[in-house]
């Protein structure tokens, strides 16, 4: 009798455990959708903040620019990696599985999203003052490679283009990123 309440209690206790791992798990998953979701969402503010200084230009902060320029750069490249490391997939998650198939272009895209933040931040510390013409696009410029051509593989070229340019590239990093790893 003993043995068998013995078994008993094991087994009960595996399926706590099964159930609290499975909980913890879930919790996990949540957590990290939540702290990438909100990365997300401090980009995309971010991003509106350098674009209302491009739309005009007499609001150009150069700290202000510079921080929302860093903002991205700490949460894209492997930060931004890291928040897809596993499953991309779970209930509150607008990731597409093919995150994970589909890796080094993800990560390829990410690093992206963080070497034209940091040319960002290198146009507001080069232009301390206001917004000069260098940082500008002009008119009839090329804005890139279109949605699917928006790597720039040399830090020279991204460095010797405007910034509006950089920023033009990095809104269409965010575009095919959406594009192709995001469900609607």
């Amino acid at each position: 009798m003993r043995q068998v309440n013995h078994w008993k209690r094991l087994g009960l206790l595996s399926l706590a455990g099964a159930v609290l791992t499975s909980a913890v798990s879930s919790t996990a998953t949540q957590d990290v959708v939540a702290v990438r979701q909100a990365d997300m969402k401090a980009m995309a503010a971010a991003a509106k903040t350098i674009s209302g200084m491009f739309k005009d230009q007499t609001s150009y902060k150069s700290a202000e620019f510079r921080l929302a320029a860093d903002t991205i750069r700490d949460k894209s490249g492997a930060v931004l990696s890291g928040h897809f490391a596993s499953e991309a997939a779970s209930a509150q998650s607008k990731a597409k599985p093919n995150i994970l198939e589909e890796r080094e272009r993800f990560d390829r895209m990410a690093n992206d999203l963080r070497d034209y933040a940091i040319a960002l931040g290198a146009a507001a510390e080069k232009n301390p003052g206001a917004m000069t013409a260098g940082m500008r696009m002009k008119p009839g410029e090329a804005m890139g490679g279109g949605p699917f051509g928006t790597h720039v593989s040399s830090e020279r070229v991204l460095s010797a283009m405007p910034a509006e340019h950089a920023f033009h590239l990095m809104l269409q990093a965010c575009t095919t990123c959406h594009a192709r790893f995001r469900m609607e």
